[in-house]
């Protein structure tokens, strides 16, 4: 073949195209925070090590950026280069420079109808081709310029008026971009959906909730009763075949992505009605569930569901984890994990769905899985407890991960049945939550993930909701009054505080700027734990010397 031939030409552009488009296996760089997790096994661990157990107590606020925005804060911010992408409630976007928090440019989208359940929170964006992608509590993704700031497309994935809403942080890999759905307390069918980075073309959609989605009836889980009447649920299965159409099942955190083998892994919502199985006989599959998909095709690869049948609000919601770890044989194997609102941290074989162990309980759970009586019982874990989405890290040097949990039970009472309607109202079914007079306390567990045993724990006076970070011997993690906390990772030591001002309830994420390491982390309160609201963005780091 000639050198300059036309054939010799288009076999060196496609073999070039095909070389640009090659996914690299992490999307984490050494020095930036370029995607939720910092790289798409979700780790939220870094390998820096300026900021240490060693000096850590030196560690100061470098700067502080308000949005002008108060209310829930979630965000975990971007950094991409010397640019720091982050969001606020309500879906505002804000591009600041990393080392000195100054504005470049922000974007605060004119949202439509909405309806939400637990406040206008956004968790942040996701960066890749020159873009910055939001997902907005009016069921849309948005791709804006990431120079600008200006809107290049946008795509509706949901309508709002059926109780669809986005609130996780997208992903975006290999020319795709990847969201989820909320609205499980809405009535919603939930789904994940991949796009076109360049033209916000959907190429695929995958939905949590199908026909046939009664399952084996399962009976237990762990050896636990989930206390079923499988006689009448299979007595009533056909009266309610397509219960499935609003059965939920949202995705509504960030998934995890295995880039060699190309598989997408996620958490899935409650079923709805949300609270009352009597309508919705079998496990409704696949809601409570990790699930894996082919990430080029959304075609499912297995399914693991922790709880059939829920009535409880178990959603599988903390983002999921990759890491390797031992099976009951003691072999290394890839595996998955994730932070249940159960109160168990679950690992499964992330090549073929089955479960290998679950971790002694983080929070309290003595009281799962019972159903409550005619006149109302205490159940512990409640809605809100054991780990809701906050996002765990995991430290490979030790096999430990990090939960931070919510210890909260609530006393459920039986009402009348409600069907679904139309306009955004919520479905939660037919029992009323009562939470308790106590505000609820709070845990922060180091689980190793090769036995499931606690390491060490932190019992917070209130509630812990957020996230954490594992960084250079440290792991961080904010509380509901406002503290921010570094920890020694392998002894729990508690090394450092600083006060934010407002309640820390978004994950922590580290990152450098010309040899320099800072910590950053957003501070604005959460509104279902009634914690102090704010618009604060806070960077730290080492003094000069």
């Amino acid at each position: 073949m000639h050198l300059k031939s036309p054939e010799y030409v288009r076999k060196i552009a496609t073999l070039v195209s095909l070389l640009l488009a090659a996914p690299a296996a992490f999307a984490a760089s050494p020095s930036g925070w370029t995607t939720y997790g910092y790289d798409y096994a979700n780790t939220r661990h870094v390998s820096f090590s300026q900021i240490n157990p060693q000096n850590v107590k030196s560690l100061a606020p470098a700067w502080t950026f308000q949005t002008g925005i108060p209310g829930s804060f979630e965000a975990s911010p971007i950094v991409v280069g010397k640019t720091m992408y982050l969001t606020s409630a309500n879906d505002g976007v804000f591009a600041l420079d990393a080392a000195t928090g100054t504005l470049k440019w922000k974007y605060l989208p004119k949202l439509g109808f909405t309806s939400f359940c637990c406040g206008p929170v956004n968790r942040g964006v996701a960066v890749a081709s020159g873009k910055v992608f939001v997902a907005t509590l009016d069921g849309r993704l948005i791709a804006l310029d990431a120079r600008s700031g200006k809107p290049v497309w946008s795509a509706v994935v949901g309508d709002p008026k059926h109780g669809f809403s986005e609130t996780l942080a997208p992903l975006a890999w290999s020319g795709m971009v990847y969201v989820g759905s909320a609205g499980g307390e809405y009535g919603i069918r939930g789904s994940v959906t991949a796009y076109a980075a360049a033209t916000g073309k959907e190429l695929w959609r995958w939905w949590t909730t199908s026909k046939n989605w009664e399952g084996k009836y399962r009976t237990a889980v762990h050896g636990i009763s989930l206390h079923r009447d499988i006689a009448k649920e299979k007595a009533d299965a056909a009266k309610y075949a397509d219960a499935w159409k609003h059965g939920g099942g949202p995705v509504w955190t960030t998934p995890s992505l295995s880039a060699r083998q190309g598989i997408l892994y996620f958490g899935t919502g409650n079923p709805a009605p949300q609270l009352i199985g009597s309508h919705r006989p079998g496990d409704n599959l696949y809601t409570d569930s990790i699930v894996a998909l082919n990430a080029h095709t959304g075609k499912m690869q297995w399914y693991y569901q922790e709880t059939p049948h829920d009535v409880w609000d178990y959603d599988a919601t903390s983002p999921t984890v990759l890491f390797k770890a031992r099976d009951a044989k003691g072999q290394m194997v890839p595996a998955i994990g994730q932070a249940g609102k159960t109160g168990w941290f679950y690992v499964v074989n992330r090549k073929t769905g089955k479960l290998i162990r679950v971790s002694q309980p983080f929070a309290p759970n003595s009281t799962i899985y019972q159903k409550p009586g005619p006149n109302g019982s205490l159940i512990e874990p409640g809605a809100l407890g054991g780990a809701n989405w906050s996002p765990v890290s995991y430290d490979p040097a030790t096999h430990l991960v990090f939960v931070a949990s919510i210890v909260q039970p609530r006393f459920d009472k039986p009402l009348p049945y409600a069907e679904w309607k139309s306009g955004g109202a919520r479905w939660a079914g037919s029992r009323e939550q009562v939470l308790p007079t106590e505000p609820g306390s709070g845990t922060f567990t180091a689980i190793d993930v090769d036995t499931g045993r606690i390491a060490w724990q932190y019992k917070s006076p209130q509630p812990m909701i957020g996230g954490s970070l594992s960084a250079g011997g440290l792991v961080f993690v904010g509380e509901n009054n406002g503290m921010l906390d570094a920890f020694a990772a392998k002894t729990g030591k508690l090394l450092w505080q600083h006060q934010c001002g407002a309640g820390v309830n978004a994950p922590p994420i580290a990152y450098q700027i010309a040899g320099k390491e800072y910590i950053t982390v957003a501070a604005g309160g959460n509104l279902l734990l009634n914690t102090k609201p704010g618009d604060s963005v806070i960077t730290f780091a080492l003094p000069k010397h």
